[in-house]
Order: structure tokens, then sequence, then C-alpha cells
């Protein structure tokens, strides 16, 4: 057929151009703020850590079979990709969003929702699964063996940080308020994070709390990093990865729906 033609394009559910578009955005301001984030994110777990390893561990002298600073050391790296994840889901989006209309501009640009949420939240996952392992390193300097598992701990701390991320850019999405997170973090993110068998074993706790637990995502990562670190367990670390992969999934499904309706609809 001669003559002039429109010539179209298909695109893809996810064009890398744009996933490199948010990303290079992210690295270009992560270059300016890096000491603070890095500081606030590494410094507190580390300092639970110390505190009660070093309180408690002067009262109880093994838990499961291990020193307690070792039991702790693998659990608060849960605690460090959480603190470094979820409230950069909450507070980074809804600022984005609300105050500074960030999104509007990229949006503007051939990025869709869903590229933009996942992008966003595979960078702070991965400096989720990253920080998580400050913690760990301060057990190794007060005893914890090396393993090569540890090595597996970055990305369980990213599999880990990407559901935690994609829940607080879903209730970001869903609060009327920047007031609102307290009420997130009380309700919802403290029970998660003192019921994860960090600080002590699930097994001390009621059946029904134990039951509970099986839908705490952050439990399961405490389970994978321990079992890193002490010996895989393929069977149980297959059910704890499948288990953080669901929250995962159904988190991008609800951000993704939520902040389009709050962007576009």
């Amino acid at each position: 057929m001669n003559g002039a033609g429109t010539a179209t394009t298909r695109l893809r559910f996810f064009e890398p151009a744009a996933f490199a578009g948010v990303w290079k955005r992210e690295t270009t301001l992560f270059k300016r703020y890096w000491r603070s984030t890095t500081f606030s994110s590494i410094v507190e777990p580390t300092i639970y850590l110390l505190a009660f390893g070093f309180g408690f561990g002067s009262l109880i002298s093994q838990v499961t079979g291990f020193r307690y600073i070792e039991f702790l050391g693998t659990g608060i790296v849960a605690t460090a990709v959480l603190f470094s994840s979820v409230f950069a889901g909450m507070f980074n989006t809804f600022v984005r969003r609300v105050y500074q209309h960030t999104y509007e501009a990229i949006l503007a640009a051939p990025v869709d929702v869903h590229e933009l949420v996942t992008a966003e939240a595979a960078w702070t996952a991965t400096k989720a699964g990253v920080y998580g392992c400050a913690p760990m390193l301060v057990a190794v300097a007060f005893g914890l063996d090396l393993s090569w598992g540890m090595l597996l701990v970055p990305l369980i701390g990213f599999l880990t940080g990407l559901g935690f991320t994609l829940f607080g850019m879903w209730v970001s999405a869903i609060v009327p308020a920047i007031d609102s997170f307290s009420y997130v973090n009380s309700a919802v993110l403290t029970p998660l994070f003192l019921v994860a068998g960090t600080f002590f074993p699930i097994d001390q706790l009621p059946s029904w709390a134990q039951g509970l637990a099986q839908l705490n995502p952050l439990y399961h990562c405490v389970e994978l990093v321990r079992d890193a670190v002490f010996g895989l367990q393929p069977l149980d670390d297959l059910y704890h990865a499948g288990a953080l992969a669901v929250f995962a999934l159904l988190m991008w499904v609800l951000a993704v729906r939520y902040l389009r309706r709050r962007l576009i609809d």
C-alpha cells in the first residue's frame, strides 16, 4: 500500500525507558540526601540491637539454641527493612502527590501510574535491602559467625521492603491527611513489629497469636533471615518467601489502583 501512513508503536506494559527515567530521578535526589536517610535508617535499628542485646542479653543467655545477641541481630534486620521502606512509601508518596505535585509532572511524560509505582517501590526496596544488613554486621562484630547464607539477606530485605513500600504507598492514597499516618503506625506497624519473632520466639505466644503471626510479613522476613544465617530450611523458606511475594503482589495491586484514582480518575 502506497502513500503516507500513520506508524503506530505498541507500548509494552512496562517500558524500560519509563522505569529508567524514574530511577534516574531517584538516584539524582539520593545523591543529595543520602547521608541523612542512611543515618536514620541504620542507626535506630542498631540502637535497638545494642540496647536489647546487652540489656536482655545479660539476663537471657540463649534463645532457641542461639546466643541472644545472635537471635536478636538476625531479627532486627527485619526492623531495619521495615523502617526504611514503609515510612518512605507513606510520607514520600504523600508529599510528592499532595504538596510537591511531583507525580503530575512525571505522568505528563510517557509514564503510566503502574510504572511509576513499581519503579519507586523497587528503588526504595533496594535501599531497604542494603540498610537491613547494618544490624547483622553489628551482630557480626559482637560474635555472630559469618556464613554464605548472609549473601541472601539483601534479597530477602528487597522482597520484604518491596511489599512494605507498596503498603505505604497504598496507605498514602487512602488517608485524608498526613497526620493520619500516626494511626497506621500505632495500630498496624507497632503490632507487626512487636509480634514478628524479633525479640522473642513466637512459640512462646498463645496458639491464636501464633496463627495470626503467619499473616505478618515481618515474621516471614525474620524467619528467612535467620534461616539464611544459621542454615536454610528449603520447604519452610519457600513458604516464607511465597508469603512475602503474595504480600508484595497484593500491595502492588492496591497501590496502583488507589493511586490511579488519586492521580488520574
